[in-house]
């Protein structure tokens, strides 16, 4: 019950993760084992649960998809880093809240580890530099079991963010890594957040 699976998934179709992420959640017991997938997706822009913003001007071949999980408008390429957390919280005795702190402290963890100064901002999730966000999360809970989680951007084209208000911010800047200063690839980031995400989750008490 203890087991914490990690899958690189490498480049995937936004939509056919969202699907098995789905499947996943739906098809879960008392027994299933809790995963966290590590991928990078193909350009696009995607909608929290209750956003109605668009990309503004031309968006070029960027699609835009509606999703379920929180949180507003945002947009995913290459070389961002997607984590999404399949967990059963309820199973590991931990809310919403308390799971949204883990992941952002982790993720300031990860980046001080690096030499960057970051950190969260009270009523706008994610993390931040010098008032720039280099991540964002959005989670959706369904039974007692999360989906979704948060992207990190590491070294991706940040042009299709100045086309949307990303999560739902006017004028807010973001920057990566690579812009930071910070050599890494998506790979090396993702076995850096393995490490950290498997230390700062509670686990889940024996059967």
């Amino acid at each position: 019950m203890n087991c914490l699976e990690f899958h690189r998934l490498g480049v995937r179709d936004y939509s056919d993760t969202l699907r098995a992420m789905r499947s996943l959640t739906d098809s879960r017991s008392e027994s299933s084992s809790d995963q966290i997938w590590l991928l990078e997706h193909y350009s696009i822009y995607t909608q929290g649960v209750s956003c109605k913003d668009r990309p503004t001007g031309d968006s070029g071949d960027i699609p835009l998809v509606h999703s379920d999980r929180g949180g507003q408008i945002t947009y995913h390429g290459p070389g961002q880093l997607i984590a999404y957390l399949l967990l059963d919280i309820r199973r590991r005795g931990i809310g919403v809240r308390q799971l949204v702190n883990i992941i952002e402290q982790s993720l300031v963890t990860l980046l001080a580890d690096l030499g960057l100064n970051a950190a969260t901002q009270p009523g706008a999730p994610g993390v931040y530099i010098a008032g720039e966000k280099i991540a964002a999360l959005g989670l959706r809970v369904r039974s007692g079991c999360c989906y979704h989680g948060f992207s990190l951007n590491v070294d991706l084209d940040l042009k299709p963010f100045s086309r949307i208000n990303p999560c739902g911010f006017a004028d807010l800047a973001v920057t990566s890594l690579e812009k930071q200063g910070v050599s890494l690839t998506v790979a090396q980031v993702a076995d850096r957040v393995q490490t950290i995400l498997s230390q700062a989750l509670p686990r889940a008490p024996r059967s």
